[in-house]
């Protein structure tokens, strides 16, 4: 059994990352990513001793060049929308990037990138009173949802928007209390944070015996696109990916069904068909010898994550799963636990340095 590191309790009130907040400042729904690359580019690209993007918009940063190499995984893109029609009027209708809640979607601000800059917009909906009793009942379809740019025509809003423009919502980074924050994208700016941070940490501590690719994956909300091409490109003898996972502390949430996981209860590692068995152990390994609590998630199929595209990438990979406890998932207002957050940048860091010279998961 592997000694305990004696660590500290975590802070009450940490602060927040000034990476992380960058990153949750950017905009980039799963295919126009170009905000966020901007900002890992920026942070990691001087420290790496690689820094590449691939044709799909993965960041790949690379340190050191021993065996074997460990891809670390977590990705920039976030929800989003895109603008299909513009009415005679000036509205704008719109489909959905990633997996929205159509309830939630009527009545935000948004930023709708185009080229010209970005354009603000409310996205609305018929108001309750002018509905029937048996249409308030119902959750909007996303053609009954248009956004307004308060433009007086269609030749005005096409002169201010393209069809094909994204857009997000406009809901910022805050703390909440203690160590709880609040904004929109924590899924998953705050994997693509985590893997970036321990490389940066790596860098500047004791180097690992092995080489490190943190790449910042793209458009998985639309179907792990870009851990598909990453993959190949990375060529990994092991890898870790990072995502939210629910945390279901909040009432209305039945553990029967989706287990008991809480804020502040440290990471969440997968366990089940998607995840290599000796590299779960190495984690569980490695959070030992941290002193630092971890909870468990059986799940048993692929999981919606980077980790379902990565572990059966080129003749296989064995794959770990890393989970950031998350309420309110794919909402405006995702809330996590800072501490968390920092205890997935330690566990990373922990784990590559665990790996010896030519090890092999296999």
């Amino acid at each position: 059994m592997p000694k305990k590191t004696k660590t500290s309790a975590p802070p009450r009130n940490p602060p927040a990352p000034a990476f992380l907040k960058e990153l949750l400042q950017a905009r980039s729904p799963s295919g126009y990513e170009e905000e966020a690359r901007a900002v890992v580019r920026k942070r990691v690209a001087r420290v790496a001793d690689s820094f590449e993007i691939d044709a799909l918009g993965s960041c790949h940063a690379t340190l050191g060049k021993g065996s074997p190499t460990l891809m670390l995984a977590g990705h920039i893109d976030e929800l989003g929308l895109i603008i299909k029609h513009v009415s005679d009027k000036g509205f704008l209708y719109f489909d959905a990037i990633g997996g929205h809640d159509r309830a939630m979607i009527s009545g935000r601000r948004v930023d709708i990138m185009t080229r010209k800059g970005i354009i603000r917009g409310v996205t609305g909906k018929r108001a309750i009173h002018l509905m029937t009793p048996e249409d308030r009942r119902k959750v909007p379809e996303m053609h009954q949802m248009w956004i307004d740019i308060g433009a007086k025509d269609k030749k005005e809003a096409l002169s201010r928007v393209t069809i094909g423009d994204a857009a997000v919502y406009d809901h910022g980074f805050e703390k909440l209390h203690g160590p709880l924050a609040v904004s929109r994208a924590f899924d998953d700016k705050t994997g693509a944070y985590t893997v970036n941070e321990a490389l940066l940490r790596l860098a500047k501590g004791r180097k690992p015996a092995c080489k490190v690719v943190a790449v910042s994956t793209s458009q998985e909300e639309i179907g792990t696109r870009g851990a598909i091409t990453s993959a190949h490109m990375a060529n990994p003898d092991v890898a870790l990916a990072v995502d939210v996972s629910h945390a279901t502390d909040h009432p209305d949430a039945d553990h029967r069904k989706y287990g008991a996981f809480t804020l502040g209860g440290g990471p969440i590692l997968t366990r089940g068909p998607n995840v290599h068995p000796a590299v779960f152990d190495r984690l569980m390994d490695c959070a030992e010898k941290e002193g630092m609590p971890v909870q468990i998630e059986a799940d048993p199929r692929p999981t919606g994550t980077d980790a379902r595209a990565i572990q059966i990438s080129r003749d296989g990979v064995p794959t770990g799963l890393v989970g950031i406890p998350l309420r309110y998932m794919h909402t405006p207002s995702e809330v996590i636990d800072l501490n968390d957050l920092e205890a997935v940048v330690q566990l990373l860091v922990a784990f590559a340095r665990s790996l010896r010279k030519g090890e092999t998961f296999r």
